[in-house]
């Protein structure tokens, strides 16, 4: 874990001391949801049970950084019932329309007991949007101590201002194997009191294993 420790206090820190003293100009946000499961890359992150989730963003220009924390499950001797997240990049768009967005994020499991289960990943992504209103993308996460490699594909598409949709599909490789293919399928509908209304069907390749099988998500979310 120390090791895990460094190389994300190094990246976050390097990624602060970029933003300097323009940080009290910038501009903050926050969230919280509830969630029906949490489903983090096509399996369930607090054992078929629902959660709770919030965090913190902060933006200045191309750099941000934040933290997401949400309740977890995972059914095993670690015992830990909480995920903490902190992360910081570079986003932007090119001329060309084309936006980017390079970033490290570190996922925490502060009550983890004796188990080491935190882990470091490094994102690079590339998006477009068509003037039709069709957005699609891209994302490659690395996760250097355990050389696993996480690629994600997107596309969305606003039917109206209040209503859009939008699908997945996510490849996890493992150094060690078992490596997984996953997808989802969703819609979002705002609401006018300021909620956002999220149903989602998450699936993979998984067989036989109870938290990776197909399964609708329904999450109330609300920016802050």
């Amino acid at each position: 874990m120390k090791t895990k420790v460094s190389r994300a206090g190094v990246a976050l820190v390097a990624l602060l001391a970029t933003a300097g003293t323009a940080m009290a100009e910038g501009e903050w946000s926050g969230n919280v949801a509830m969630t029906s499961d949490y489903v983090w890359r096509g399996v369930s992150q607090s054992n078929e049970d629902p959660a709770i989730q919030g965090g913190f963003d902060y933006a200045n220009g191309s750099f941000y950084a934040g933290t997401w924390a949400s309740n977890v499950d995972f059914g095993d001797d670690s015992d830990t019932n909480i995920e903490a997240d902190f992360y910081g990049g570079f986003a932007g768009a090119l001329e060309s329309g084309i936006s980017w967005d390079v970033g490290v994020i570190y996922y925490a499991y502060p009550d983890a007991d004796e188990s080491d289960l935190d882990f470091v990943e490094i994102k690079g992504a590339l998006g477009y949007e068509f003037a039709s209103g069709l957005a699609i993308g891209g994302e490659a996460y690395w996760d250097p101590d355990n050389q696993n490699v996480y690629l994600n594909a997107t596309a969305g598409y606003g039917l109206t201002d209040a209503l859009s949709i939008d699908a997945s599909v996510g490849n996890y490789s493992f150094d060690g194997g078992g490596d997984y293919t996953n997808w989802s399928l969703g819609g979002t509908y705002s609401l006018p009191i300021g909620i956002d209304v999220d149903l989602r069907y998450w699936g993979t390749d998984v067989d036989d294993v109870d938290i990776s099988d197909d399964r609708f998500v329904l999450t109330l979310s609300k920016s802050l």
